[in-house]
């Protein structure tokens, strides 16, 4: 992921985080210590995930919470229940293949947007790992997409 940069516009929590994960390898990072608003403090597993800029071609890293199913993982498109979807979400939307770093774990991988049964199974499985994205939901009028990043064997 040399080439790949961390994504602009990202707050400066999330910068810290993603730095302090890619210069340790993975060994930092992977478990994410946080008190939101409302909520106790928790540890919150985080990936990395590389999209290609839907408009730039560029690589860019984003610093996620997940979930796994199987032998894949699931991230939300929730940018704290803001009207429009994350760009990293728009980015995998046009390229699907992705980049994912887990702890030290680098996989390729392509991204799909769960719908139906499926999608209302991981969004349970979502707010077990993190809680918010209930109050994130209500404060969008759009349905918070569930994504699933398969491996590419």
């Amino acid at each position: 992921m040399a080439e790949a940069k961390l994504a602009p516009n990202l707050p400066q929590w999330m910068i810290d985080h993603a730095n302090r994960y890619v210069s340790s390898g993975g060994t930092e990072g992977h478990i994410y210590t946080v008190t939101p608003p409302g909520y106790a403090q928790m540890d919150v597993p985080s990936l990395l995930l590389t999209t290609t800029g839907r408009k730039s071609g560029e690589k860019f890293i984003f610093p996620l919470f997940y979930g796994e199913t199987g032998d894949s993982y699931i991230i939300v498109a929730s940018k704290g229940g803001a009207p429009e979807h994350p760009g990293w979400y728009r980015n995998l939307l046009a390229h699907p293949e992705v980049e994912v770093q887990v702890g030290t774990k680098h996989l390729k991988a392509r991204a799909r947007t769960a719908s139906g049964t499926e999608r209302a199974q991981l969004w349970q499985q979502a707010l077990e790992f993190w809680p918010p994205y209930a109050d994130y939901q209500k404060k969008t009028e759009r349905e918070i997409p569930v994504v699933v990043l398969d491996p590419i064997k």
